[in-house]
C-alpha cells in the first residue's frame, strides 16, 4: 500500500509555491501591457500629427524596450527580496528621457507611473517612498506642465495654477499604484512565510517524534540493561568459587534480558500500530496542510480493535488517493453503524480523468478488508467526485446472524 511520504508533502508544498510565484509574477507582466499600449497609441498620434520624425519614433522604441526589460527585472529581484540600486537608478534614468515625450504626447503619463509600479516591489522605508512618489510626481508635473503650455492644453490656467493640480494629481496616481503594488507584494511574502513556517513545523514535528521514542527506549531499557550489567559483573566474579551462585545469576540475566526483548517488541508494535482515532486526526492535518478541506464526523466508540485497525487503513489509503490522483479541495469522511455492519464513506472532489482506474493500494486495501468478511467500492461518484465505500460486518452481528442449524425446531 502506498503512503504518501513526508517528501511527498514537501515537494507539492513546493510546487504550490512555485505556481503562485508564476502566476504573481506573470501578472506583473500582464500589467506591463497595459500600461506600454498607451504609449505606443501617443507615439503613434505624435507621429501621425508632425510633431516628431522617425529618428525619434526609433528611439522612444528602443527606450521603451530598455524599460520593458528593466520592469521585468525589478519585479522578478523585488519579488525575490530586493532589486539593486543600479538597476533603480538606470532605469530611472531612461524613464526620465521617455517622459520627456510629455511634451508632444499626454499618452506618455503612464511611463513614469510604469516604472515606480515595479521599484516599489523592493523593499523600501515608508520615508523612501513617500519621497518617491512626490518625487516623481514633481517631475512629471513639471514636464506636463511645460507640454501643456507648449500644446496649448492648459486652457486658461496659467502655469502657476497648472503645475500644483498636476503635481497633485501625478502624486496621487503614484500612491495609489505602489499602495496596491506593496499589497500584492506582502501577499506573495506571506506565502513564502507559510510556506516556511509550514516546513518548519513538519521538522519540528519529526524532532518531537525522535525524542518521544528515545526517551521511550531510555525507560524501557535503562533499567533492565542496568540490571543485566550488575547481574553479569557478579556472576562473573562468583565463576570461581560458587558456580551455582553465578549460574542463579546468569538466569536472572536471562529472564531480564528476555523481558527487555518483550517490551521492546510491544513498544515498536504500539508504534506500528494504526489506530482509527489517530489516523484519522492525522489524515485531517496532512489534507489540511495539502489544501483540501476534511470534514469528518464523530467515530463510535464500541467498534472492535480489529474493525478499527482496517478502517483506520481504508483512511489512510483514501487520504493517499486523494494527495496523489485528484485536485481536490474538499473531502468528507463519515463513519457509521448500520444493522450488523459499521460503513466508512471518503468522498473527495477534484478528480481527474481515469479516476475508477484502481491501483496495487486498493487491491491491498479490498484484501484488508475481506478479511474480516468486508468489501471495499470505489469509482467516480458525480461529475467530479469520488467516493471510497469500505463496509465491514461487527463479529457479534455476524454470529446473530449466523443460521441455524438443521434440524432444529421452529
Amino acid at each position: 500500500m502506498t503512503v504518501a511520504t513526508t517528501a511527498d508533502l514537501e515537494e507539492q508544498d513546493t510546487r504550490r509555491l512555485e505556481r503562485y510565484r508564476r502566476v504573481t509574477y506573470r501578472s506583473f507582466m500582464f500589467a506591463a501591457v497595459g500600461f506600454v499600449a498607451p504609449v505606443f497609441a501617443g507615439l503613434g498620434a505624435a507621429y501621425s500629427d508632425g510633431g516628431i520624425g522617425v529618428p525619434v519614433v526609433v528611439a522612444v522604441i528602443a527606450g521603451l524596450a530598455v524599460l520593458t526589460w528593466y520592469y521585468a527585472r525589478l519585479v522578478r529581484t523585488g519579488l525575490e527580496g530586493g532589486a539593486s540600486r543600479r538597476d533603480m537608478v538606470a532605469s530611472g534614468a531612461v524613464t526620465a528621457a521617455l517622459s520627456l515625450m510629455l511634451l508632444v504626447s499626454p499618452w506618455f503619463t503612464v511611463v513614469p507611473v510604469f516604472w515606480l509600479s515595479a521599484v516599489v516591489l523592493s523593499p523600501l522605508g515608508r520615508g523612501r517612498l513617500v519621497a518617491l512618489c512626490t518625487g516623481t510626481g514633481a517631475y512629471c508635473a513639471a514636464v506636463a506642465t511645460v507640454g501643456a503650455d507648449r500644446l496649448d492644453t492648459s486652457g486658461t490656467l496659467p502655469w502657476y495654477a497648472a503645475f500644483p493640480l498636476m503635481f497633485a494629481v501625478f502624486s496621487a496616481v503614484c500612491g495609489i499604484v505602489a499602495f496596491v503594488n506593496i499589497y500584492q507584494r506582502r501577499m506573495w511574502e506571506m506565502h513564502r512565510e507559510t510556506h516556511a513556517a509550514r516546513d518548519a513545523l513538519a521538522r519540528l514535528a519529526v524532532t518531537e517524534e525522535r525524542l518521544r521514542f528515545s526517551r521511550d527506549l531510555h525507560d524501557l531499557l535503562g533499567h533492565s540493561l542496568s540490571l543485566i550489567a550488575v547481574k553479569s559483573e557478579l556472576a562473573i566474579r562468583m565463576a570461581g568459587t560458587d558456580p551455582e551462585r553465578a549460574g542463579a545469576e546468569m538466569a536472572d540475566v536471562q529472564r531480564a534480558a528476555r523481558e527487555a526483548l518483550r517490551e521492546v517488541r510491544a513498544a515498536v508494535s504500539g508504534y506500528r500500530a494504526v489506530e482509527l482515532d489517530a489516523e484519522l486526526a492525522g489524515v485531517r492535518a496532512v489534507l489540511e496542510a495539502a489544501g483540501v478541506r476534511c470534514e469528518a464526523g464523530e467515530v463510535p466508540g464500541t467498534l472492535p480493535p480489529e474493525v478499527r485497525t482496517v478502517l483506520a487503513w481504508v483512511i489512510r489509503e483514501g487520504a493517499t488517493n486523494v494527495i496523489k490522483h485528484s485536485e481536490a479541495r474538499r473531502c468528507a469522511i463519515a463513519v457509521t453503524v448500520y444493522g450488523g455492519s459499521v460503513v466508512l464513506e471518503m468522498r473527495n472532489d477534484g478528480v481527474r480523468g481515469g479516476g475508477d482506474a484502481g491501483g496495487s493500494g486498493l487491491t491491498g486495501l479490498t484484501e484488508r478488508v475481506a478479511v474480516l468478511g468486508g468489501e471495499v467500492t470505489a469509482g467516480r461518484h458525480g461529475r467530479d467526485g469520488f467516493l471510497l465505500r469500505a463496509a465491514v460486518p461487527l463479529p457479534g452481528a455476524v454470529e446473530d446472524a449466523a443460521p441455524e442449524p438443521a434440524g432444529s425446531s421452529a
